[in-house]
């Protein structure tokens, strides 16, 4: 049996991060999931002795860190900077320490799932049945189930993805503390190709899937090098992060709290893009001081000229790149100017339709892959747009029967907050938690099914309620 989950987004504490409620019903789950896989084609029950979980990317998020805006003046470390350089590497693992501090519930379960304490399953009795407490009497032993779990990178933590030396000992940590099976003398793996995804590979192969985080196909968070930064993390760190932290410096608690609540909940905007129109959304809602409204609008447009002027910036957005589109990038960040003007949200609604990937889903580009080209693999799944899909891709016959091709996207844990369709210029948005897990199954596991996948969303909850 084969489960991943992708998109975590785990922090330091600088944002939010997963509900701790998230992780019990997650180890629930595994626990009902090896044991509906311990059934096998023909109604007979044969415990299965091991599992693999793979974490798609984006587990650990680096970038997601107010760390990068310690000397908060646009000069200190970016993920840009030089990877080698000693205070680089020292910023990653500071980052990553804190991180595994702020979510020590997570790696300890983690932990234990690699330690066999979670995942048990009935031994089995005669005649292909489990024999299940109560059935002769007396108490029966539970088996034990092998976890193993393996890391691959996305575009928030490809930081482990560097091959440097110094890198090993970081990434060490983190095997330390999740029970990983990953080589830290490697780096975690990006693409299967990789040297260090032979293991991760192998697993996915016996179960027919392919796997990668996704963002390949996204130009602004990725740009042919995964040991490098992209242009979407500077805005991470010098935009969005860096706006929240800045306009509590200014305005501190003179703010409703409702509205400071909200400020902290930008980087759960999707896309990124519509943060300005999130804020200015948020700020009619719950700010009725123009004053303190021109102060905001001051703060932004502020970071906004900066960030533009930032060396790695401008060389992106002067330069000719085939995959990333500079000038409507250039526009979009003239008009978020204006985010308090309610024709600025309108005009970025029309250019994110003009910005974004011209297909809403990613189930496109697996008709591309290899692996379904060659009809190696039967599954494809990506995560990195936090949007869990099933989308039917191919069915054919074989000797075996129907061969169904299909497309999963893994989704996130991390909450989410959509722009309404109804009327978008009202600038409303609805948030919620989710949690999406895909499970694969081989040699007759699971009744004979291949795969099922789960996604739950929560509703937040409402103080005025």
């Amino acid at each position: 049996m084969l489960v991943i989950i992708s998109d975590l987004h785990l922090t330091d504490g600088s944002s939010e991060t997963i509900h701790q409620g998230t992780l019990r019903v997650f180890r629930e789950r595994l626990r009902s999931l090896a044991y509906a896989a311990s059934w096998r084609s023909g109604g007979i029950y044969k415990p299965i002795t091991d599992l693999t979980v793979l974490l798609l990317g984006d587990i650990v998020d680096v970038l997601r860190s107010s760390q990068w805006l310690e000397s908060g003046d646009g000069t200190a470390l970016r993920p840009w900077s030089d990877s080698r350089h000693p205070d680089f590497v020292q910023k990653i693992d500071a980052i990553t320490d804190a991180t595994v501090a702020k979510n020590a519930v997570f790696f300890a379960m983690m932990r234990e799932l690699h330690g066999t304490s979670i995942a048990t399953v009935p031994p089995a009795a005669g005649g292909g049945r489990p024999a299940l407490n109560g059935t002769d009497g007396r108490g029966v032993e539970r088996i034990p189930v092998k976890v193993h779990t393996h890391y691959m990178t996305g575009n928030h933590d490809w930081y482990y993805h560097l091959p440097h030396s110094p890198y090993h000992a970081i990434r060490a940590k983190l095997v330390t503390a999740m029970g990983l099976e990953n080589d830290p003398a490697q780096p975690f793996p990006h693409d299967l190709e990789e040297p260090a995804a032979a293991a991760i590979r192998r697993v996915l192969e016996e179960h027919r899937v392919f796997a990668r985080h996704g963002d390949i196909y996204d130009s602004f968070n990725y740009e042919g090098n995964r040991d490098a930064a992209s242009l979407g993390d500077a805005v991470v760190v010098d935009l969005v992060t860096r706006f929240a932290i800045e306009v509590k410096s200014a305005l501190g608690d003179s703010l409703p709290q409702e509205c400071l609540a909200g400020l902290n909940e930008i980087d759960n905007v999707r896309p990124l893009m519509m943060v300005p129109v999130w804020v200015g959304g948020l700020l009619r809602r719950t700010c009725p001081n123009p004053r303190q409204h021109r102060q905001i609008e001051e703060v932004w447009n502020g970071l906004v000229d900066q960030f533009i002027r930032i060396p790695f910036v401008s060389d992106h957005l002067g330069a000719r790149r085939p995959f990333l589109n500079s000038e409507k990038l250039k526009l979009g960040l003239r008009l978020s100017k204006r985010l308090l003007r309610p024709e600025a949200s309108r005009l970025l609604l029309f250019l994110q339709e003009k910005i974004t990937s011209p297909a809403q889903s990613y189930s496109p580009y697996a008709l591309e892959e290899s692996a379904f080209t060659s009809r190696r693999a039967h599954f494809f799944v990506y995560g990195h747009t936090h949007r869990y899909e099933m989308v039917p891709l191919d069915s054919g016959y074989s000797p075996g029967g129907v061969v169904n091709s299909i497309y999963l996207n893994s989704g996130t844990w991390r909450p989410v907050h959509e722009l309404t369709r109804f009327r978008p210029g009202r600038e409303m948005f609805v948030g919620y938690n989710t949690m999406t897990y895909l499970a694969f199954f081989k040699d007759g596991e699971r009744s004979g099914r291949t795969f099922e996948s789960w996604s739950g969303s929560l509703a937040q909850s409402n103080p005025s309620a």
